[in-house]
Parts: structure tokens; sequence; C-alpha cells
């Protein structure tokens, strides 16, 4: 069999680990030929392609980004928007005169819509979930989240000692859009005293209140971690500086923001993500071995499997309220601005 891999939307740590792993199963167990497609879907609408062989596949593990490069080159779009687009029939032609006998996409929810679009043309399509913001549906985590999370909480445990040092109240601002998984695991792991969720919006007063109790326990330092899809009043966009300057005018206690950006996307991806990157790939590769077509690769309780991608396209994994470290926050005195 010949088979195509790509890396499409945003960079994250554990991209490169994961075409190892399916490359390397593929050439090694299966005998399979191994394209990579350069720059996503762009790739394969300009036929910009390379043989991935085991000279190629070496070295990847640790390395952030991707080789192949990425694009957040949506080919159907131009469909949605004026119903006339050229770009989905390319991807099949290029498809078919590359013969590739499947086609393997690493992205996150953008990727995994465009890849079941592509399998409603008739393309043989495996899904591989990829972002840091853990939102893809259907699996219970992506890679890169980790990775993230480790450098998100590092980050929280370093503002700790100058919060301290000047009795500030320090807010952070993380990234994950309009989900608050970085916020919830990095916020819960650096001991914030305030984790401020996109998906359970923001009640000023009881940030305030909050802080303001912990001053009179002396306790006049806070941490504040914030998801960056958090809209204030209404009103979307960085959160951080609003924040900050809310939470002065409510306590006047010294108060100053930091927004950590794309360092959470850069990297060597954490050892939890190596792996998990390596058992996707490699159940990716069996699915096709099988002619397991038009699934999503997944993790669901500890166990590598898959989901229809049907089931997937068009869906959002967010926080809930009932999310147990939201509860066992709760229960240690942490607030969620609620």
């Amino acid at each position: 069999m010949r088979i195509g891999i790509l890396s499409s939307g945003g960079d994250c740590p554990g991209i490169n680990a994961t075409i190892r792993g399916v490359g390397k199963t593929a050439l090694n167990h299966f005998e399979m030929e191994v394209i990579g497609i350069r720059y996503g879907f762009q790739g394969l609408l300009n036929r910009d392609y390379t043989p991935l062989g085991d000279a190629k596949l070496s070295g990847l593990l640790n390395l952030g980004g991707t080789i192949l490069g990425t694009s957040r080159e949506k080919p159907f779009r131009q469909i949605l928007e004026n119903g006339d687009s050229e770009k989905p029939q390319t991807i099949v032609n290029n498809y078919k005169d590359l013969k590739l006998d499947c086609l393997v996409c690493i992205g996150g929810n953008g990727t995994q819509k465009t890849t079941y679009q592509l399998s409603k043309l008739g393309l043989n399509v495996i899904g591989i979930p990829k972002t840091i913001d853990n939102d893809v549906f259907g699996t219970d985590f992506t890679f890169g989240f980790d990775s993230a999370v480790h450098i998100a909480t590092e980050a929280i445990d370093r503002l700790h000692s100058t919060a301290s040092s000047h009795n500030r109240v320090m807010v952070i601002e993380l990234m994950g859009h309009r989900a608050g998984w970085i916020a919830l695991y990095a916020g819960m792991a650096g001991g914030a005293d305030v984790i401020l969720l996109p998906e359970l919006g923001c009640d000023i007063d009881k940030v305030n209140e909050t802080i303001l109790k912990r001053a009179q326990k002396g306790k006049p330092h806070s941490i504040v971690a914030v998801g960056e899809g958090l809209k204030l009043n209404g009103i979307e966009g960085s959160p951080a500086s609003r924040l900050s300057k809310l939470i002065y005018e409510g306590t006047e206690i010294e108060t100053r923001e930091t927004i950590l950006g794309y360092v959470q996307r850069g990297g060597s991806p954490s050892a939890y993500d190596r792996n998990l990157a390596t058992r996707l790939g490699g159940y990716a590769t069996e699915m096709i071995s099988k002619h397991q077509f038009g699934k999503m690769v997944a993790i669901v309780g500890g166990q590598i499997t898959s989901i229809p991608l049907e089931e997937v396209a068009g869906k959002t994994k967010l926080v809930t309220p009932d999310n147990d470290l939201i509860l066992q926050g709760k229960r240690m005195g942490i607030s969620f601005g609620i």
C-alpha cells in the first residue's frame, strides 16, 4: 500500500513523533510506502510531496514543529461561502495521481472536519487528533496538550515568587481558544488561586471578593489563571489586560498581567505526548492495513481506539462544570469566578 501523511492547522509538540509513529510502523511492520505531503492540504493542491524513508523518519521523536510544514488551507471553505470551488476536485485528482491508498491527516477540529469531507468524496482517510487546546471531540486527550500544560504550569510556578515578593496579583492568560482545558489543568497544577474558564464565564465581583479575602487572611498576593477565550462583559479578545484593570479597581492591590502566547505551542513534546503520538500513529497504520477508513484515532479511557469522522466533524469538546478538577478545586477554596 502507498499512504500519504500531512499535518494541517497550527503547529504543536508531537506532530513529528506522530509522523514517525505512522511512518516507521508502515515501513518496518507493514512494508508500505510512505509519502509526506508538505504544508497540509495546500501541498495536496500543489502536488508538493516527498518520499519518507527511514532516514527522514529518524531523529523526530523529540523534535518540535513539523518536518512536513503546515498551513491553514481549508479546501472546502469556498464551497461553503459561495458554492463554487475547484479545490476539492483538485485534491481528489492529485490523490489518485499519486496512487495513494490512504491519506493520514494530522490536525485539530478544522482538519478533522476537512478529512471527513474528503471521505465523503470517496477518499480513504484516517484522522489523528492534535492540538494543545485538547478540544477535539471524541478523544480524552490530544497530543500537544500535555506539553502545553507543562509549559504553562512552569510559568505559573515562576509567577508565584514574583507575586509574593511584591504582594501583587498576577494574571496569566493561557491559550485554548474557546476551551479552557489548558487554563484548568495548568491552573490546578500550578496552584492558581483563581481559575477563569471561557465555558463558565466570570463574575468580576466574585473574583475580587476572593482576592480581598486572601488579603484579609494575610495573603495579599494571588495568581489568576485565565483562558484566552473568556468574554468579559460580552467582549471578545485578550482578557488579561482588562482583568488586571478590573481587579485593581476592585481591590486596590497592584496587579500585573502576563500573556504566555505561542511559547505554549513550541519546543519538544513531553514524554507523555511522545508516547501518545507514537501510539496514535501506530494504531492509525494498523487501521490502514485493515482498510478501516473514514475514522479518527482516539484515546478513550486510556485505550487507543477509533471513532467515525462523521461523529467528530463540526463538534468541539469543552470543559463542563461537573469536571472533577473543578469540583475538587472548589472544595479546596479555589475560585472559578462564578
